[in-house]
Parts: C-alpha cells; structure tokens; sequence
C-alpha cells in the first residue's frame, strides 16, 4: 500500500535540480579481511556500552544486540515502551544514532557508519519503503512520466533507490538536506 504522504506531486522537474552523484545513498565501502570484521565489532561494542548507558540514564529497559551487515556495524535495542527513543517518522532514532556514531568515531578516530536500530523500527520501514518503492516503480512504468518523493533520509533514499534498480527503472536524488528527495523516472 502506497502512503500518499511518501509522494509529492510536481509537474515540470528541473533537470539542473538533480544530482546524480548522492555520495550518501551510495556510500559503498568493502569489507574484505579479517581486520576489518575487527574494527566493525569495536564499533558494535562501543556504541551498545553508549545506548547502554544511556538506557540507564533513561532508566529505559531494553536489551541490545549487536551484529555486522556488510560493511556496517549493527546495533539494535529491543524492548518494551521504546517509541520514545523512535520519535515521530524515526527523527530521535535519527538523532540517537548520530551521537552514537560521535561517540564511535571520539574512541576509534574513525567515521562510524553504524546502524542503530529501536524496537524494530528501522526494518518495518524498510519494508514499508520497498513496497514503495515497487509501486511508484510500477507507476512511473505504466505512465511513462517522472515521479518525486517527498524529502527522505539517506537510509530511506537508499532503500528506494534499490528498489527501483531492482525493477529495472532509474532513480536519482535532488535537493539538499534535509530536503533531499528521490525522483524515480521512466526507461528511456
């Protein structure tokens, strides 16, 4: 099911608008030895000890789990009455994993790419994004006319931006933060 609110309507795209290079969609980064596998469990470490410390701080309870996906630590706090560390469109959740990833970066030296998820926020939003994503693919196929979102977060760009590859169609973001938006358009 589409949400309305992820789509915005404008006839006339300006082509001078977009930016084909959105270096925070695509931050593509390999992860092929052993040292490396090392360093992104520090990470994990590092930032579970900041979100413990500040569950206990909170006097939130919740448990946290930590993992490595590809070329990013993951960390995910899991628990009851979490909404308050998710916020309204995941904006706290936003906010929480920057200072995590300050706090990575102050103990390694090194920009933490780091993944911090709430309850489970961040996969239900994938999947919700997915499904978007298909759909405003299928669309703009079967118009033959452009579509832009509304303004997205890198995470959720990037999760668009595969799903329309995945389908077949071209996808590029415009504008500047925190107004970056994607526009999916037709093949051809």
């Amino acid at each position: 099911m589409v949400d309305e609110d992820d789509v915005i309507d404008e006839d006339d795209l300006e082509e001078d608008d977009l930016d084909e290079d959105d270096d925070e969609d695509e931050d593509d980064v390999e992860v092929d030895d052993e040292a490396d596998l090392n360093s992104l469990e520090e990470e994990g470490e590092i930032a579970a000890d900041y979100i413990e410390g500040l569950l206990d701080i909170a006097d939130l309870d919740g448990d946290i789990d930590m993992d490595v996906e590809g070329d990013r630590a993951v960390v995910s706090v899991v628990g009851a009455t979490l909404d308050e560390l998710v916020g309204q469109d995941g904006e706290v959740l936003e906010a929480l994993q920057e200072l995590t990833r300050l706090a990575v970066h102050r103990r390694t030296g090194i920009r933490a790419r780091l993944m911090l998820d709430v309850g489970g926020f961040r996969a239900r939003r994938r999947s919700e994004l997915v499904e978007l994503g298909r759909s405003i693919a299928a669309e703009v196929e079967r118009t033959g006319e452009p579509k832009k979102l509304r303004a997205m977060s890198p995470f959720e760009r990037k999760i668009i931006h595969d799903a329309v590859a995945s389908a077949g169609l071209r996808s590029e973001s415009e504008g500047e933060e925190p107004n970056r938006r994607v526009v999916v358009f037709p093949v051809g």
